[in-house]
């Protein structure tokens, strides 16, 4: 039968032509095809009152051809010639030649003069096609049509049966078990399937034909002897066999895909439900933590010590490392769970989901942007608090030394101005008070400038609220108030002195030149030594190498100083040397001062043992200094490293939304692939971390040697991490839209082409206009006019429900997949109820239960509970109440 086969069917038929010529003269195969055919024909020829009782002699005339076409066709064909002559003959049969070719069926080397003539191969081969074009080539299962989809329908339909397994239309079917499973599937009342056995091929083969003739109005086109007694039965006679069951059970085939469309849609109900609930909870749990985080950060109470400061910025980074980093992936997959929903929702049909009151993403933002501001708020309070009661601790302890040294000093200055000496002294005495009362002003002079910082560092103390201020004000208080005393004891012994000046005519210049210079000499001592023990604060290399220069000078100078000390020590020699010579009666004590030469000397010993001390410390600080530099440093190499790559990664993924090519698994791959490859550079920012929490224990508040903060580096990291994740959400909400409508990659590739094309500033959306011209440019008729403008603007509450004024790619696509994709809409489903229904309209609960699997049943019959009621039968729901009860009362 190789010139026969038509256009159609050359592609799955062309391995078997070869075989075929051999074949079909084998006699058993002649002897199959002829019954099955003529079968075949009669169940179709018995509906017009006729049949035909040998096919190559029944149509030769072509009268009954003609009739054959017209019932398996629904169509009227020529009217056919009556005469009894060849030519009339010819005529009739050219007419059904002609119909078939007009099928798109092209008939090889088989002409009307073969029929006429009754050859027999041209007379199956022709019918044999009439077979393939209209009982087989129509069939289609999951893609596959034809030939191949009828043996996957076979397949599917014999896959639960044991010793079934159909692999061709030939010796699969000997046994006779696939036959019986076919009809045991479809109608297991009909056939015991269980007591079959497959060493009982005839057996099995009678029943199944038998039950087939008796209850599916199947005729018997084959006999059980002539299957067995063949080592490979006719594959023509069997595909047209098994066809006629095809059709036979396509009715309970609809009632099935109607079922699993049901089942589909409350799949998806359930689903989206559930995705619901998770949503509501989980923005419930992060808004409620939210609102127990803000006080925590909003709590400005200051502590009184540094430990108790530092402890709050342990728990400040413990928040940031350990309790914020989950809440941002929350609030993450919350977004993403969100828009997931949105797309499902959308996908299926159904109204957007909109949260309870309070819990929208845009508030969940808003709650998350105010613990945001909160948080930056209390750790820049935090940074200058610390700042604040380093500085306190300085002063107050600088405070504390120097008014130390002005009590020690102004111990017994007032009971000694109140001396009344003067009245019972001799003249050189009196001379010699007077002396020593201006040394004693030139002294106190020299400690006015001290008096003017204690309270110059009180007022400090005060106005940086330090916790010990009260204290701190009465000390100061009772230093001004003695110093006050001491001015007006001064002045008093002063007019005192000088009412008995003179009575006195003789000084000792000598011991008044040891007090002058004794004096200042000892303050620089005092001065020095209160230098050579202040302590520092630094926070640069500079400024300690700055103390360490002045610290150099001040040793530079110590020769001098000895100098200095020499000669106050040399007029202290010559006046003892003098009173030694000339026995003056000095009473062994300078009267001008109470500097002794043991004083200056224990002083200058004091001084010269805190140079070293100071050394040490100076280059410990150094040291320390140093090593801060070396940790800003090492944070500010990685810092401007990762800092750059956290932009140019934002940067690529921004192309890589817009400019996506290849299929978008593919494009989801890459994705995937590039947010693995960002996680993989997280210990990087984890060592990152380690280097700035070594600079905070340093107490280390600036850096020259980067631009970059730990703040901006988390900052960049949250917003990759969660491009990335959005961008893959994206792409899966795509892949989902296509799947749903049925989009081709063709399709999509077009889309993001147009969509990019007028996307001018690649910011991934579209303008009013931009997305009007993208329109324009697909094909879509958008006049200027009023009518064009009210179209556009149906469109743009679409795909712009929110009235933002742009157009996302996403929205782009969810349109044009409304506009072409063939998918389960409310119409399908509702006729898949009207298929379940049948002529009755209306659906009882049993039937849901027998259709549908039980856990989907049970979800359906709750949902329509409240709908049930049928006027005619209790329990039952009508067209509308199906509708209402799966859809609601505005989606179909």
């Amino acid at each position: 039968m190789d010139h026969y086969d038509s256009q159609q069917t050359n592609d799955y038929m062309q391995p078997e032509e070869d075989w075929d010529r051999d074949l079909l003269l084998d006699p058993a195969w002649e002897k199959q095809q002829r019954k099955t055919f003529t079968a075949w024909c009669n169940s179709h020829l018995r509906k017009a009152g006729t049949q035909i009782e040998n096919i190559e002699e029944d149509f030769r005339d072509g009268l009954k051809l003609m009739l054959l076409l017209e019932v398996i066709s629904g169509e009227r064909l020529a009217k056919p010639e009556r005469g009894k002559m060849r030519v009339h003959k010819i005529s009739n049969v050219n007419k059904a030649l002609d119909f078939i070719a007009s099928k798109g069926v092209k008939l090889v080397s088989i002409g009307a003069e073969e029929i006429v003539d009754g050859n027999v191969k041209m007379t199956l081969g022709m019918i044999w096609t009439i077979i393939l074009r209209f009982a087989i080539q129509d069939i289609s299962v999951e893609e596959t049509s034809a030939k191949e989809g009828l043996l996957l329908w076979c397949q599917r339909k014999t896959a639960p049966y044991k010793n079934v397994n159909i692999q061709n239309f030939h010796i699969s079917w000997k046994d006779g078990l696939g036959f019986c499973a076919l009809i045991h599937r479809h109608r297991p009342e009909l056939i015991d399937y269980g007591k079959l056995r497959k060493d009982d091929p005839l057996t099995n083969l009678n029943t199944a034909f038998d039950v087939a003739e008796k209850y599916l109005d199947i005729p018997k086109m084959l006999d059980a002897e002539d299957i067995v007694g063949t080592a490979r039965p006719d594959e023509k006679a069997i595909m047209t066999y098994v066809s006629s069951f095809y059709h036979a059970f396509s009715g309970a085939q609809k009632a099935e895909t109607a079922a699993n469309r049901i089942c589909k849609v409350l799949a998806v109900n359930q689903e989206n439900e559930q995705l619901m609930e998770d949503y509501e909870k989980l923005a419930s749990d992060l808004l409620e933590w939210i609102r127990r985080t803000i006080p925590w950060l909003e709590n400005r109470a200051p502590e009184n010590t540094m430990h108790a400061m530092q402890q709050k910025l342990e728990d400040f980074r413990d928040y940031r490392r350990l309790h914020k980093p989950p809440k941002v992936q929350e609030k993450c997959q919350l977004e993403i769970n969100f828009n997931t929903l949105q797309t499902k929702l959308r996908l299926s049909n159904r109204p957007a989901f909109m949260p309870s009151e309070g819990r929208m993403v845009s508030d969940i933002n808003n709650a998350w942007g105010c613990l945001e501001q909160a948080e930056k708020g209390y750790e820049e309070w935090l940074l200058n608090e610390i700042r604040r009661l380093e500085r306190l601790d300085h002063l107050a302890e600088k405070f504390r030394q120097k008014a130390s040294i002005h009590e020690a000093w102004t111990d017994g200055k007032e009971a000694m101005l109140q001396q009344k000496d003067y009245e019972t002294a001799t003249l050189s005495e009196i001379k010699a008070l007077l002396k020593k009362h201006e040394a004693f002003e030139s002294d106190l002079a020299a400690h006015q400038d001290r008096v003017e910082q204690i309270a110059a560092i009180a007022q400090e103390l005060n106005e940086l609220d330090y916790y010990d201020s009260p204290n701190v004000n009465a000390r100061c208080q009772k230093i001004c108030d003695q110093w006050d005393s001491l001015g007006a004891l001064t002045q008093k012994r002063r007019e005192a002195l000088e009412r008995t000046e003179k009575l006195l005519e003789t000084i000792d210049q000598l011991y008044l030149e040891y007090a002058k210079r004794a004096a200042p000499f000892n303050n620089w001592m005092e001065g020095a030594m209160e230098d050579l023990q202040d302590t520092f604060i630094v926070h640069t290399i500079e400024e300690i190498q700055g103390l360490t220069t002045a610290h150099e000078q001040f040793k530079a100078t110590l020769p001098d100083a000895d100098k200095e000390r020499l000669a106050i020590l040399g007029i202290h020699n010559e006046v003892s040397k003098i009173v030694q010579t000339y026995h003056v009666n000095m009473a062994g004590t300078n009267p001008y001062t109470t500097i002794t030469p043991q004083e200056i000397n224990g002083k200058w010993d004091h001084v010269r043992q805190l140079v070293p001390r100071r050394d040490q410390a100076l280059t410990e600080e150094h040291a320390r200094q140093q090593h801060n530099e070396k940790l800003r440093k090492q944070f500010a190499a990685q810092a401007n490293i990762i800092g750059p790559w956290i932009q140019t990664k934002m940067e690529e993924i921004g192309r890589i939304s817009i400019e996506m090519h290849g299929t978008l698994e593919d494009q989801l791959s890459h994705l995937r692939q590039y947010e693995k490859s960002i996680v993989n550079y997280k210990p990087k920012i984890d060592q990152l971390e380690g280097d700035h929490q070594l600079i905070q224990e340093a107490l280390i508040f600036d850096n020259k040697h980067t631009n970059y903060t730990m703040e901006h580096i988390r900052v960049g990291w949250e917003q990759l991490l969660t491009t990335i994740a959005r961008t893959i959400n994206e792409v899966e909400n795509q892949i989902l839209t296509r799947d749903a409508k049925g989009i081709s990659q063709e399709q999509m590739n077009e889309f993001r082409a147009s969509f990019n094309h007028f996307d001018r500033d690649h910011s991934g959306t579209l303008g009013p206009e931009e997305f009007k011209a993208c329109l324009i440019s697909l094909g879509y008729d958008i006049g200027n006019d009023p009518q064009g403008e009210a179209e556009f603007a149906r469109i743009m509450s679409i795909v712009d429900p929110n009235r933002l004024g742009v157009v996302t790619f996403q929205a782009f696509i969810d349109f044009m997949s409304r506009e072409t994709a063939d998918t389960d809409t409310a119409d399908q489903v509702m006729a898949s109820f009207k298929i379940l229904a049948g002529d009755k309209n209306y659906i009882t609960v049993e039937e849901l239960r027998r259709e549908l699997p039980p856990d989907q049943a049970e979800y359906c019959i709750a949902r329509m509970a409240p709908y049930t009621g049928h006027d005619a039968v209790p329990g039952a729901l009508d067209y509308m109440s199906f509708s209402t009860a799966l859809y609601g009362e505005s989606d179909l």
